[in-house]
């Protein structure tokens, strides 16, 4: 048993199975001696329904999966490049198979008896831009050991607005054939330029506090949840403690019971032994009241022959002795 197998089974499982498969896992090690595996095992988090959906995605459909990798590598060249034409023709592709695959991880839930919602299904998408903007997501998506949705960088413009058209230069001054028209639309044109840098920068402004507030919201939403596993962990040890000392206590009641048991069975065989020497013991008292009835019926018998004898004795000393002839 490792990690890496313990791993790719258990985060294959429905969530909803994950928990207890992984208990049992870390009991097998512990069971086996290895208890650093068993706490490796244990920590382990169980997936959201987003995180294996996106799971799921990678272990059925392994084609796919190198597809939207080979295209989050095009159109992350292409934002580099500053490639308009390339970026629009590549964010076409990506809406469309953000959209497929999205469905196909829903379908992929439903088979497997544990459908996703609308809102997973949104993480799920989610989960898939992040692969296709940044590299080492995809990397980690690819492992298909999600435990929750990623997120896409702020900044990186794959669906729109990744490259912006020049606007249109003015031909008002192309026309003109004054000078003082040309300076007029000189002028126009410096403030729309003007104009134009003073959006740009305050798009960028907006956008840089937009990006803060995210990587601020992220950092308190990973303390959050850090909390929260911790807490988890807290309370986890606490029942595995709670669990070992009703382990504890339940061979100690094994070991009464057993005692108990045996102890009775003892009893039992001198209770057999007992019933067995008063059945003897009361043949033996009928025996005796048997022979004491004889003895007294004899008794009673001598007693009277004896009478007999004593009264015939007198009655022969009455008559005296014979004459003498």
């Amino acid at each position: 048993m490792d990690l890496d197998a313990v791993a790719d089974e258990l985060y294959a499982l429905p969530p909803a199975d994950f928990t207890a498969a992984r208990d049992e896992r870390a009991k097998d090690a512990r069971t086996a001696g290895d208890r650093e595996l068993a706490e490796r095992i244990r920590r382990l988090r169980r997936p959201t329904m987003a995180a294996w959906a996106s799971n799921l995605l990678v272990r059925r459909q392994p084609d796919e999966a190198e597809r939207v990798l080979r295209l989050g590598a095009a159109l992350r060249q292409a934002h580099q490049d500053l490639d308009g034409g390339q970026l629009r023709k590549l964010s076409t592709q990506q809406r469309q198979v953000i959209a497929a695959l999205a469905r196909q991880a829903r379908d992929l839930t439903t088979r497997a008896g544990q459908p996703i919602g609308e809102g997973a299904q949104r993480e799920v998408e989610e989960t898939l831009r992040a692969v296709l903007a940044d590299p080492d997501a995809g990397q980690e998506w690819v492992r298909g050991r999600l435990t929750k949705p990623l997120t896409a960088p702020t900044g990186f413009a794959l669906v729109t607005g990744a490259a912006r058209s020049a606007p249109p230069a003015s031909r008002r001054g192309e026309r003109a054939s004054g000078g003082r028209v040309a300076d007029l639309d000189a002028a126009r044109s410096r403030r729309r330029e003007r104009e134009e840098q003073e959006r740009r920068r305050q798009e960028e402004r907006e956008r840089r506090r937009a990006e803060q507030d995210k990587r601020r919201e992220q950092r308190e939403r990973r303390a959050r949840a850090q909390q929260e596993a911790d807490d988890a962990e807290r309370r986890l040890r606490a029942r595995e403690a709670e669990f070992t000392a009703a382990e504890d206590e339940q061979g100690r009641t094994d070991q009464r019971k057993h005692r108990a048991q045996q102890r009775l069975a003892d009893l039992r065989k001198q209770l057999k032994e007992a019933e067995g020497e008063q059945r003897e013991a009361d043949d033996a008292v009928r025996e005796a009241r048997t022979r004491v009835r004889k003895a007294e019926r004899a008794v009673h018998e001598a007693r009277r022959r004896a009478t007999d004898a004593a009264a015939q004795a007198e009655q022969l000393a009455d008559q005296g002795d014979p004459p003498t002839v």
